[in-house]
């Protein structure tokens, strides 16, 4: 333990460690006395001032006070310490010439831990540093058990936002092997999803979590029989109002749980395909009654659609979707989403390169989206 003196202004520190002993100096008479007690490592001053660079140094454990000096008088010292050290606890012990109550009820209300007035007994002070000291290494110790355990809820939290997360991963694959020509399709969306919503001035978090959530866009479609999903024509109305229903049929998978994650990805499933002027589906809404992580997913999820191969059409160029989208702002799309995305528009064209719907490359690109998730998983722990 480390403690501080002369007789005005004593500032001590406790330092940890195998075979550390205590030593505290409050002046030279009693310094060998002390000596003697097994106080080591004392840190003094008797200028006021210097007590904050101090404290900031040598993170004190114990403080011995005067009220009465020059500069600063003892509470001031009290009130600039708090300002420093408001999220810790600091035992002050007051040793002052002042025996008024209202001195005592001032130091004890202001964050003194004791008070002892002078002349004091050589024992009192022994015991009553003692037992302060005692107190403040219980506070440490609880407060390195508080760290373990939040060390280990981190940990557990961790394991819960893998899981997480390898449900995403899984019900995105679910997707890809129903309509395996479009695999990469829901890797684009979401990345596409996070950049929108990064032009649009939302917050990382936001915009991470649209990344995952929007990937489940159609994770519906597990329920739409294959010769609707995959027919290489134009669909009649009964197979319309099938494929119509992957829409309630996601939100209906992602339903019930409570994750962020899954609660934003049940929205973009059940949203995404309703149109700014209430033309769309499954429930018509209109305008900015669609939740925006629908309005953001239902412009990427055309896009994308329109530059890529289907059963039924060949990919669009990319002159021709932006094209269609811009005419479409108003009617299918948010009027105020349709200019941001063509702004960042060659940004979305580099996800068509980067996560190709090759077959030969679709491993290592599922490896990188894999890893892509864990990076995210990681620094949102940190």
């Amino acid at each position: 333990m480390t403690f501080a003196g002369p007789a005005r202004l004593e500032i001590a520190k406790r330092l940890q460690g195998e075979g550390e002993r205590r030593y505290l100096r409050l002046n030279r008479k009693p310094f060998r006395v002390l000596a003697r007690q097994g106080y080591v490592n004392v840190i003094s001053t008797t200028d006021p001032l210097e007590i904050e660079p101090l404290q900031c140094v040598h993170d004190f454990d114990l403080i011995l006070l005067d009220i009465r000096m020059p500069k600063m008088d003892g509470f001031q010292v009290m009130e600039r310490l708090e300002e420093i050290i408001a999220d810790d606890y600091l035992p002050v012990l007051v040793l002052t010439a002042q025996t008024d109550n209202e001195t005592r009820l001032r130091a004890l209300d202001m964050g003194a831990k004791d008070f002892i007035t002078k002349p004091f007994q050589k024992n009192e002070v022994l015991l009553r540093i003692d037992n302060m000291l005692q107190v403040r290494a219980a506070y440490n110790q609880k407060r390195q058990l508080n760290e373990l355990l939040e060390k280990k809820v981190r940990l557990r939290t961790a394991e819960v936002v893998d899981t997480q997360y390898e449900i995403i991963r899984r019900l995105a694959r679910a997707g890809e092997y129903r309509d395996n020509e479009t695999g990469m399709h829901v890797i684009r969306v979401g990345k596409s999803a996070q950049r929108l919503a990064r032009a649009l001035g939302y917050g990382d978090r936001f915009c991470d979590l649209m990344m995952h959530a929007s990937t489940m866009h159609d994770v519906g479609k597990i329920g739409v029989p294959d010769r609707v999903l995959l027919k290489p024509g134009k669909l009649d109305g009964e197979e319309w109002a099938l494929m119509r229903e992957h829409a309630a049929v996601g939100a209906n998978i992602l339903d019930e749980h409570g994750a962020d994650v899954m609660k934003l990805a049940k929205v973009i499933a059940l949203t995404h395909h309703e149109k700014w002027n209430g033309e769309g589906y499954p429930n018509g809404l209109k305008g900015a009654d669609i939740p925006i992580e629908g309005r953001i997913t239902a412009i990427c999820d055309v896009f994308d659609a329109l530059t890529s191969v289907r059963p039924y059409k060949d990919a669009w160029s990319v002159e021709a979707a932006s094209a269609e989208v811009r005419n479409a702002s108003g009617s299918h799309f948010d009027p105020d989403l349709v200019p941001k995305f063509v702004e960042i528009l060659p940004g979305i064209v580099a996800l068509r390169d980067r996560y190709s719907d090759d077959e030969a490359e679709l491993g290592g690109r599922w490896t990188q989206w894999i890893t892509g998730y864990n990076n995210y998983r990681d620094v949102a722990l940190a």
